[in-house]
């Protein structure tokens, strides 16, 4: 039997502004299992960046249970939950978070620095094979402005990687690509997918919802839909598009 990756069971999250009660998230359950690709879905004020916060132990819910890889994150202290969240949770952003000034190989390594099981010469390593894993072998050396948006998001990608998280958390991840470059993007998630590696993908575009298996809406604080998806095959979507200029990915 698979096993849940998260679980959360009627979770509840209400903002105090003035005399005010906003309910963002009201009452939501649902699970994802090991090896599921999931999309969350929902248009602003639907409760999906709430979530979002949540299932990246950013926030807490007011009330309502939120389990990852079986650890109650409610039980957890602050130095246990930034433990949890560097070891187990693997975040890819939509502005990719990449430090100026380091190099791809260097930004790789950055959650190795807060795991002080790996050594020097392990963390190298381990960020070089994530490079080679998103296809950037040939540019572990390069500093951000010497990389396309596809090749930063691939490094944001390797750096969610580096620590063998049991989730990928993606947020809008490709919401500052073109449409080519994004289905290059989405590829590359299918592939870890297949890999066995557990994606949350947050997403507004129904586009790329339907490179996953399973769509989960949102809507006022609630699910509206939970489904699985007949899901789209990204590369022959990419070798659909009408021809164009080169794009280095």
């Amino acid at each position: 039997m698979t096993n849940d990756v998260l679980k959360i069971e009627h979770l509840t999250r209400t903002f105090v502004m003035g005399e005010e009660r906003v309910h963002a998230l009201r009452g939501i359950s649902f699970s994802v299992k090991e090896g599921e690709f999931v999309s969350i879905m929902g248009t602003s004020g639907s409760g999906k960046s709430t979530l979002l916060n949540i299932l990246g132990c950013l926030d807490k819910p007011t009330k309502g249970d939120y389990l990852i890889d079986g650890v109650a994150v409610s039980e957890l202290d602050d130095a246990n939950l930034s433990t949890l969240r560097n070891r187990k949770i693997g975040f890819v952003f939509q502005s990719y978070n990449l430090l100026p000034r380091t190099s791809a190989l260097e930004q790789v390594e950055l959650p190795l620095l807060y795991n002080a099981t790996v050594g020097g010469k392990e963390r190298r390593e381990r960020a070089k094979y994530a490079l080679e894993q998103v296809g950037l072998s040939d540019r572990m050396h390069h500093f951000p402005n010497q990389l396309s948006g596809g090749q930063q998001q691939r490094v944001a990608i390797a750096r969610a990687l580096v620590n063998d998280p049991v989730m990928i958390l993606a947020d809008e991840a490709t919401g500052n690509l073109d449409t080519r470059t994004s289905y290059e993007v989405m590829s590359l998630f299918q592939s870890l997918n297949a890999q066995g590696k557990t994606i949350c993908f947050v997403t507004h575009e129904p586009d790329i919802a339907n490179f996953t298996t399973r769509s989960i809406r949102l809507k006022d604080g609630l699910i509206i839909s939970d489904t699985a998806i007949k899901t789209l095959s990204a590369s022959e979507a990419l070798a659909a598009l009408p021809a164009t200029e080169d794009y280095e990915l």
